[in-house]
């Protein structure tokens, strides 16, 4: 029998592997749907990046409401909406507006997610506990693009998404049975209570601090390089490794490499943790592994053309940038307990800002470069070096909030 927090932890890693799997069909459907409906280019950036659109507007909406009212219940109503969100895709996919649309109404049900997630962990596990804990998070949620990636280039475009819409109104129904909320008279209760309480602040408290903003630009420079991977990876080894459509669950190597890596990391940090590492120097040390070595392979991805050696190193990539769960992705619990909801969903949603971008600016600098694709890279690679220096300048693991 599983502990409350084990219990804790796979189900909200589950809801994860739901959240990706679902984000992951889309750039796999859309060679067949552009096939079907003879979109170009741009028309393939703008449907790959209407789903960032809905992603960034409700993230912070997510941390404050799972405050409000409840992880349990903001939890359940984001899965429930997403996955019938998935399921009604196929059927107004004729309509490029329509499904732009929709794809922007997925994104901010899933929005609701991460942040959601965030918040219950802050409250229900104890920090000798948490670099693990986001590992399994992060792992489960690579797990899914694995799966998805793996199963979507055997099914009819159509059946992708009835397929792993399916997969989250089960979810909701072993959640709503195994999982118990405690709560106090404001919130859930605290597994390990903070030591200063702060309930009200001002807004601007949010935005104010250096140790935030170095996870905030973190997250940003790991997601740019990200998405671009998720949105792009396929259509860039249709059109320049010379994949065939049987190699495109190649694409399921990265995530594979990143589910795997993200749990490594996650116990090597609770265990450096046990052994007189401080927190601090552990949360530095993964956040530079997760963002200087997917910098450096991403470069070495752009400049092969043979597809393994290709798949190899943007595995590297993929599989050193899991070491950010148990980095800056992890440091929020630490730097605001109180509000590691709020301050994720800030956080998220400026790291959403490269899903929003990386389609139609991907779209314009490969068109503007005559079908050349290092400019892409070469930015990706620059914001993590970026990223990686400033949180190892500004970062703390002590509470500000």
């Amino acid at each position: 029998m599983l502990s409350k927090t084990s219990r804790i932890i796979a189900l909200c890693s589950a809801a994860n592997f739901v959240n990706s799997a679902d984000r992951a069909i889309m750039p796999i459907a859309i060679i067949q749907m552009t096939d079907e409906f003879k979109w170009d280019l741009h028309g393939q950036g703008w449907v790959l990046s209407s789903f960032a659109i809905g992603y960034m507007s409700s993230q912070v909406i997510g941390g404050s409401v799972a405050k409000k009212y409840g992880g349990k219940n903001i939890l359940t109503l984001a899965v429930l909406m997403w996955s019938l969100s998935t399921c009604l895709t196929p059927m107004i996919a004729h309509s490029f507006y329509a499904l732009f649309m929709s794809r922007v109404v997925l994104g901010i049900v899933e929005g609701l997610g991460l942040p959601t997630m965030f918040h219950i962990f802050s409250h229900a596990i104890p920090i000798e506990e948490r670099s693990r804990a986001f590992g399994y998070l992060v792992a489960l949620g690579s797990i899914g693009q694995t799966i998805a990636t793996v199963v979507c280039p055997h099914l009819p475009w159509r059946w992708m998404f009835y397929t792993f819409g399916a997969l989250g109104f089960l979810w909701v129904f072993l959640w709503i049975g195994l999982y118990t909320e405690v709560r106090g008279p404001d919130e859930e209760e605290f597994v390990q209570p903070p030591k200063v309480t702060s309930s009200n602040l001002r807004w601007t408290e949010f935005i104010c601090h250096w140790p935030l903003w170095s996870m905030y630009i973190a997250h940003f420079s790991m997601n740019w390089s990200t998405y671009i991977i998720m949105q792009w990876l396929p259509t860039y080894m249709a059109t320049n490794l010379g994949a065939e459509k049987y190699h495109i669950m190649y694409t399921a190597v990265p995530y594979i490499m990143n589910s795997l890596v993200g749990v490594l990391a996650g116990h090597l940090s609770d265990y450096l943790i046990a052994h007189r590492w401080t927190v601090l120097s552990v949360r530095r040390l993964m956040t530079c592994i997760g963002l200087l070595g997917p910098g450096l392979f991403t470069l070495f991805f752009s400049a092969v053309h043979n597809l393994p050696v290709a798949i190899l190193f943007v595995s590297i990539s993929m599989g050193l940038s899991a070491c950010n769960s148990s980095g800056h992705l992890s440091n929020h619990a630490e730097v605001a307990p109180n509000h590691a909801g709020i301050t994720f969903a800030i956080s998220n949603t400026l790291a959403t800002i490269p899903g929003i971008l990386c389609g139609p600016v991907t779209a314009e600098l490969v068109t503007q470069s005559h079908g050349r694709w290092f400019p892409v890279f070469a930015i990706a690679s620059a914001v993590n070096f970026v990223g990686a220096i400033i949180y190892l300048s500004q970062s703390a693991a002590s509470q500000v909030l």
